[in-house]
């Protein structure tokens, strides 16, 4: 509880605070670290390996400090001139003794806070019900909370629920389980109760925890104030994503162990973090109180729907934008919502790539003529046979086919027609990104580029991307993938042949 009861709610924002963020190589600590910095705050940031923090945007923004939480000599050198610490560590791993390396990692933490005089800590820890037997890791989180507020440094501790969004392990789990079966028989907790919360709300809450008032210590419940059970949010996130309604049965056995390991099994998330996942979902994740309201306002425009913090999740995803370019990343609330590059390689949409590249004696421009000029009359340089019964396939369900040709034999402009294909990134000289208007069960680019060598010659780069849409896009790309094996390599090698018979 606060220490002193009947304080005055919402005290506007503090001045510039000196702030340490531990584990802002995770999923919450990478995306709160430019939000942070847009306040105004001057940021530290503790890291065992700051190499992974090379390529974020805003490394060259923070003081970026080498440490282990395990190590408390470390910690404490690195609490110096500190005045509010974010914790956002949270291990995954299994086994007996990783809740007591959680409790010690956090007694490390608040005795280097108190001996600096560091004035506030703030946590994030997760959603639970008071009674009943918790999984081992949200035990473990609840006690390094206590252990936070039990210390002499004043703690507030936000306790959120599943928080959607892209890269999120709850969200991802959602996501590949949803989109790879058409038909569940789930364990028995897809009918528990859960208060699922965006990204950017978690991510506002927390900002902004640091103008709570200082001597503040106790737990605040975070939530959307909409709840569902998890069948209800798998089918929400397959409305918007463009899905048929999953049909989800619900077994009369929890089956965690079994669960996890099958989630393993048709997702991207590893083992060692879906089981402890799974096991997480055997309670409900409600919100108790909403007392973070008399000191905090609601995020602007109010507190993110679930099918809206899927939008947000699945928005660059819609627009076609295959790639993130994380130096145009912005320290918004939407851009929380988008990878980073510090998130795990299995976040984020599944993606099939097809990549060759191939090396020629030929100069640069001369290999970009023949990538503008590809498609309609000139052709796809290799195995026109199978490119002309795949556009015959392509007009019997509907699709355009090869028969558009194109506007101009020779040079394109971002929007235009070429076959089945439609212009949509062009950097002439350089790169050219067509994004397929054939119907397929899913989304579907082809890039090609050229880049000179250093010698003279021509560096020619070819990727077909490839985001599937369900389990039937899945098995789409399985079926096709062996021919792309006959026609790709000798498209790549074609158009560079075709680029050497050309005049000087």
């Amino acid at each position: 509880m606060f220490a002193g009861e009947g304080l005055d709610g919402y005290l506007g924002p503090m001045a510039q605070e000196r702030i340490l963020v531990t584990g802002a190589t995770g999923y919450i600590g990478g995306r709160l670290v430019p939000l942070l910095l847009e306040d105004g705050h001057r940021v530290t940031v503790l890291a065992r390996s700051p190499d992974k923090l090379r390529d974020v945007p805003w490394a060259a923004d923070v003081d970026i400090r080498q440490g282990d939480l395990s190590d408390a000599d470390s910690v404490r050198e690195a609490f110096r001139d500190i005045d509010t610490v974010y914790f956002l560590v949270h291990s995954m791993a299994s086994g007996a003794g990783f809740a007591g390396q959680e409790e010690a990692i956090a007694r490390n933490t608040a005795r280097a806070a108190e001996d600096a005089g560091v004035r506030r800590i703030i946590y994030l820890g997760g959603l639970h019900p008071d009674e009943g037997e918790l999984s081992p890791h949200m035990r473990s989180r609840t006690a390094v909370g206590q252990i936070f507020l039990d210390s002499a440094v004043p703690a507030v501790v936000l306790q959120a629920g599943v928080v959607i969004g892209s890269g999120s392990a709850s969200f991802e789990m959602i996501r590949h389980l949803t989109e790879t079966l058409p038909v569940m028989p789930a364990p028995s907790w897809v009918r528990r109760r859960i208060e699922p919360i965006a990204v950017r709300d978690v991510l506002h809450y927390l900002a902004r925890a640091v103008d709570l008032p200082a001597d503040a210590n106790r737990t605040f419940d975070l939530g959307s104030r909409e709840v569902l059970t998890y069948a209800e949010i798998m089918n929400g996130y397959a409305a918007e994503a463009g899905l048929p309604q999953r049909r989800i049965f619900a077994l009369p056995l929890p089956a965690p162990r079994l669960a996890g390991l099958w989630v393993a099994l048709v997702t991207p998330i590893p083992l060692a973090m879906s089981r402890p996942l799974v096991e997480s979902l055997q309670h409900d994740a409600v919100a108790k109180e909403h007392d973070i309201d008399r000191y905090v306002p609601a995020p602007a425009g109010g507190h993110t729907s679930y099918r809206e913090a899927v939008r947000r999740a699945l928005g660059k995803e819609q627009r076609g934008e295959v790639e993130t370019t994380w130096a145009g990343a912005t320290p918004t609330a939407d851009a929380a919502s988008q990878p980073l590059p510090s998130d795990p390689e299995w976040a984020g949409q599944k993606v099939y790539v097809d990549a060759r590249q191939r090396r020629g004696d030929v100069a640069p421009a001369r290999v970009w003529d023949v990538i503008e000029g590809i498609g309609g009359r000139n052709g796809w340089y290799s195995l026109p046979m199978a490119w002309a019964l795949r556009g015959i396939l392509d007009k019997t369900v509907g699709g355009a086919g090869l028969s558009r040709g194109r506007r101009h034999p020779k040079r394109l402009y971002t929007g235009d027609v070429v076959d089945w294909w439609r212009v949509e990134l062009l950097e002439r000289g350089s790169l050219l990104r067509l994004r397929a208007e054939m119907r397929v069960p899913g989304r579907a680019w082809l890039e090609l580029a050229v880049d000179p060598d250093g010698n003279g010659g021509s560096v020619y780069r070819q990727r077909a991307i490839y985001f599937p849409r369900g389990l039937t896009g899945r098995l789409y790309w399985w079926v096709i993938s062996p021919f792309h094996g006959l026609i790709f390599p000798a498209m790549a090698r074609n158009i560079l042949r075709q680029a050497a018979r050309l005049p000087a």
